[in-house]
């Protein structure tokens, strides 16, 4: 199960490089377009991704920020966007490199954002929900390049695990 989650990881990793490298060929104004999307815009988006992985993470690890919303724009310009999102995807790898199969088999209690109650869960299936929920909101993005007239970008799972980054885990 950890291999399996190594490779979300890093199929993680891979696709938000592919996305926020098609997003820098967007001029400012596309960037913050909204285009009707659930966050509306390219910036808005993936300030959502960002956001919820740190809130994820805090629950996980119990450190780190967590925004207290799931609209927070941590970044309006996508360079210092970038940056934060590069470092969140090494955390992330560092942290499910170091989880044991006992751990993933565990269960963690966490307080929701979004109606303030306790929730506890076995780990393993807070991390598919994890990995999902980014997966979900990339695909959004990857809308919006096309909305804005962009070419899209494939961020198939497949593809990942035939790249050198990726052929480990195929």
């Amino acid at each position: 199960m950890r291999q399996h989650f190594m490779m979300f990881a890093a199929y993680n990793q891979w696709a938000n490089s592919r996305i926020y490298d098609a997003a820098a060929d967007l001029d400012e104004e596309e960037f913050h377009r909204n285009v009707g999307a659930f966050f509306g815009s390219m910036m808005g988006t993936l300030n959502h991704i960002l956001t919820a992985d740190r809130i994820w993470m805090r629950r996980f690890t119990g450190e780190g920020d967590a925004p207290a919303r799931l609209d927070t724009i941590l970044h309006r310009a996508l360079p210092g966007l970038r940056l934060a999102r590069e470092a969140e995807d090494k955390r992330i790898i560092d942290w499910v490199g170091a989880l044991s199969d006992k751990a993933l088999s565990g269960r963690f209690s966490y307080m929701t954002v979004s109606d303030m109650r306790t929730v506890s869960q076995r780990l393993a299936p807070a991390l598919d929900h994890f990995f999902n929920h980014q997966t979900h909101h990339r695909g959004q993005a990857h809308t919006i390049l096309t909305v804005l007239g962009r070419p899209s970008v494939s961020l198939d799972l497949t593809l990942f695990q035939r790249s050198d980054d990726g052929r480990a885990y195929a």
